[in-house]
């Protein structure tokens, strides 16, 4: 299944094809009363515009403006309807935006310089500024150290950067941990419960973040329970938690994969159970899902590399055009000879029958039929199969 996100403030770190908060500040007719204050202190930001936003399915929300004086101080007031996720940017460019998570009575003031805004401002005045300032400074070095990393491509192997990647993402991993353990219901737990989550899969994701986010949700339900945001962790707290539970009886080699039967693009049939004695990658593509199509050359790699110890991809197509289905085949160079497809796109069984939504998706599956892992993709799977093959 695709697994659940916390959907505020997270977007997905690898790219789907997918089959498919609003937030209420004012309305027009309505008289607020102020219930907050930003004050600011930004050198070299004569006589910029701050802008408060708020994101929402209909687009950016207004909130308050202030202009700063000649010597980069300003103040902005307005009404915000509880705790909630905002965005302070300085002025007209998108790169200069600081994520607040404001609620009512909070008077923030933020001192930093036109070039630090972004990357080393110093917050104070409430419960979750000096988190916030914290944060911002660790997710900066982490970006400085992901960019050295990109300088490394081609020059070290691709297993060798993503122990390093994981290495660096540990370090503000556990800085967000160590803070939602020791206040559960901060505000800005909204922002650190993203790193609490698994970024795609549940492949390098400690279980125990789980017991972290159970308390932040519980904390805010108590704290703040008129906010939606607080029903909206739980709920996805609670999803998340299931889909653990199948991820982990995905893995356990206990679970035999369900039956395939579909035809090739010739009209022969091919079962998965044929293929009983062997490893076995279903891939679920299509020729017009760009994210599969970018996959493509890490399955025929991990194929050419694995195919004489016992190991074959079984190909399902979510295609409904039969040409284009085989034009993708042969242009990607998936030599293997399982490709499958009932060309019905969406209205597949396939999805719901292996329970994803979105695509690539696969399933790796054991000589004896049984799935041991689920949601494989570039490096993971390639750790997957050098695990079974190679020790």
């Amino acid at each position: 299944m695709k697994y659940i996100f916390i959907a505020f403030t997270l977007a997905l770190t690898f790219a789907s094809c997918s089959d498919s908060d609003t937030v209420d500040i004012v309305s027009e007719d309505e008289e607020l009363v102020d219930n907050f204050t930003i004050s600011g202190a930004i050198a070299g930001a004569a006589n910029t515009v701050f802008y408060l936003e708020a994101q929402s399915q209909q687009g950016t929300i207004a909130v308050s403006q202030a202009t700063a004086d000649a010597s980069g101080h300003f103040k902005m007031k307005g009404n915000v309807p509880g705790l909630g996720m905002y965005q302070l940017r300085m002025g007209e460019t998108t790169d200069k935006i600081l994520l607040l998570t404001l609620s009512p009575n909070d008077n923030l003031t933020i001192t930093a310089t036109s070039e630090t805004y972004a990357s080393k401002p110093k917050a104070t005045g409430t419960n979750w500024a000096k988190i916030m300032s914290n944060y911002i400074e660790k997710v900066t070095e982490f970006r400085e150290a992901q960019a050295e990393l990109e300088k490394l491509k081609g020059t070290i192997d691709d297993e060798e950067l993503m122990r390093r990647y994981l290495e660096q993402k540990a370090m503000i991993d556990e800085f967000a941990l160590s803070n939602m353990k020791a206040d559960p219901s901060n505000p800005f737990n909204i922002v650190l419960s993203t790193y609490a989550v698994p970024s795609m899969d549940f492949q390098n994701w400690d279980p125990k973040s789980l017991d972290v986010l159970k308390s932040v949700a519980d904390a805010y339900v108590v704290k703040y329970p008129d906010s939606p945001i607080s029903a909206t962790l739980s709920n996805q707290v609670y999803q998340i938690e299931i889909a653990y539970d199948q991820h982990t009886a995905n893995n356990s080699g206990v679970r035999t994969a369900p039956e395939i039967a579909l035809n090739n693009s010739e009209g022969k049939e091919i079962r998965l159970s044929s293929l009983r004695g062997k490893y076995v990658l279903i891939d679920f593509w299509a020729s017009w899902c760009a994210p599969c199509r970018r996959e493509s050359p890490n399955v025929v790699r991990m194929y050419n590399k694995y195919k004489d110890q016992g190991f074959t991809v079984y190909s399902v197509s979510l295609d409904d055009n039969k040409a284009k289905w085989k034009e993708a085949i042969a242009q990607d160079g998936m030599v293997w000879p399982n490709h499958v497809s009932d060309l019905l796109q969406w209205k597949s069984p396939m999805p719901q029958l292996y329970g994803f939504n979105g695509i690539p998706y696969t399933v790796l599956v054991n000589k004896e039929g049984n799935i041991i892992g689920t949601g494989l993709r570039g490096p993971a799977l390639e750790q997957k199969l050098k695990e079974i093959f190679e020790n």
